[in-house]
C-alpha cells in the first residue's frame, strides 16, 4: 500500500491562452455515468463569456491572416498533441459517456483523426468554395472564402469528445476563431482539451473552452454584438432554447447554424467549414 496522497486534477477554463478560474468562483460536480463524482469544473459566468469573446476578437485577425498552410500544420500538431495523450482523454470519455475502454478508445481515435482529416482542407476549401466567374467584359471575376469572424459554438452534450472536435475543427481550420462551450454533463475532455491546445503552437485565443451552464452561457452569447455566427449543436431536441438563441443571435445578424440529429462518427463532409465563411467577389481589369 502506498502512503502517497492522490494529487487530484484541477480543471480550468481555457480563455486567451491561458487558464483562469471562473471569476465568481464557482463550480460544479461532474459525475461519472453511474453518479460517482469525478471533479469540479468551473461553472463560467457571464463575465467569462464576454472575457472569452474578447480574447477570440484579439486573436481572429492574425489567425485569419495565416496561411492555410500553417493553420493546416497547426490542426496536425493539435492530432499529434493528443495521440501522445490518447489514454488520458480515453479514460476521460470512458467516464464521462459510461462506454467500455475499448469503445471509448474508437471514440478518441476518430476525433484524432478527425483533426488530421480536417488539417488536410486547410489549403482546399478555397477551391471548393471559390472560383473565377465568367463576365462579358474585359476584366477578371474572382470570388474567394472569407471567414466569418468569431464564432460562439455550443458543443453536442452527448458526445464529450468526438463531437466536440466535429465542431470546433471546421470552425477554425477556415479562419475563424472560437468561443466554445462544452458539454454541460461531460465537460471534462473539453477542458483537457484546451492543454492540448495551448501546447500545439495554436495562438492563444483562437479557442476559448468554457464549461457550465450551457442555458446560463448560450443566451449572453447569442445575444453579444461582437460574436458574428452561432453553432446550436448542442441544444439538439430543445427546440424552444434553440428559438430563443435564434431570436437573440437576429439582432446583429449572425449566421446560425440550427441543431440537428448527427451520427458524429459518419463522414462530416464539409457543410461546417462551409457554414461560417463568407464570399468575397472582387474585379479586376484585364490588360489587353
Amino acid at each position: 500500500m502506498s502512503d502517497r496522497l492522490s494529487v487530484f486534477k484541477t480543471y480550468k477554463l481555457y480563455v486567451g491562452g491561458k487558464f483562469p478560474r471562473s471569476e465568481s468562483g464557482r463550480v460544479y460536480e461532474v459525475t461519472d455515468a453511474k453518479g460517482k463524482w469525478l471533479a469540479n469544473a468551473p461553472l463560467s459566468s457571464r463575465k467569462d463569456a464576454r472575457d472569452a469573446v474578447v480574447a477570440a476578437r484579439k486573436a481572429a485577425g492574425g489567425w485569419s491572416g495565416a496561411t492555410a498552410y500553417n493553420r493546416g500544420q497547426i490542426l496536425y500538431r493539435i492530432a499529434e498533441m493528443l495521440e501522445g495523450r490518447r489514454e488520458q482523454f480515453v479514460a476521460e470519455v470512458a467516464d464521462a459517456e459510461g462506454l467500455s475502454k475499448s469503445k471509448a478508445a474508437a471514440q478518441v481515435d476518430a476525433a484524432i483523426d478527425r483533426w488530421v482529416w480536417y488539417a488536410g482542407w486547410s489549403d482546399k476549401i478555397a477551391q471548393v468554395a471559390g472560383g473565377a466567374n465568367p463576365v462579358a467584359g474585359p476584366y477578371f471575376n474572382l470570388s474567394t472564402p472569407e471567414p466569418t469572424g468569431v464564432v460562439a459554438v455550443l458543443a453536442p452534450q452527448e458526445s464529450s469528445f468526438l463531437g466536440l472536435v466535429s465542431v470546433v475543427a471546421p470552425v477554425i481550420v477556415t479562419g475563424n476563431t472560437a468561443v466554445v462551450v462544452a458539454s454541460e454533463k461531460t465537460p471534462l475532455p473539453a477542458l483537457s482539451l484546451g492543454e492540448v491546445l495551448a501546447t500545439s503552437d495554436l495562438p492563444g485565443g483562437v479557442v476559448n473552452v468554457l464549461s457550465g451552464r450551457t442555458a446560463e452561457i448560450a443566451g449572453p452569447l447569442a445575444a453579444h454584438q461582437d460574436v458574428n455566427a452561432l453553432d446550436l449543436a448542442g441544444v439538439a431536441g430543445d427546440a424552444e432554447e434553440a428559438t430563443a438563441l435564434e431570436t437573440a443571435a437576429a439582432d446583429n445578424l449572425k449566421r446560425v447554424r440550427r441543431p440537428q440529429a448527427v451520427d458524429w462518427s459518419a463522414d462530416p463532409g464539409t457543410d461546417r467549414m462551409l457554414a461560417f465563411l463568407e464570399t468575397k467577389t472582387v474585379w479586376h481589369p484585364m490588360g489587353v
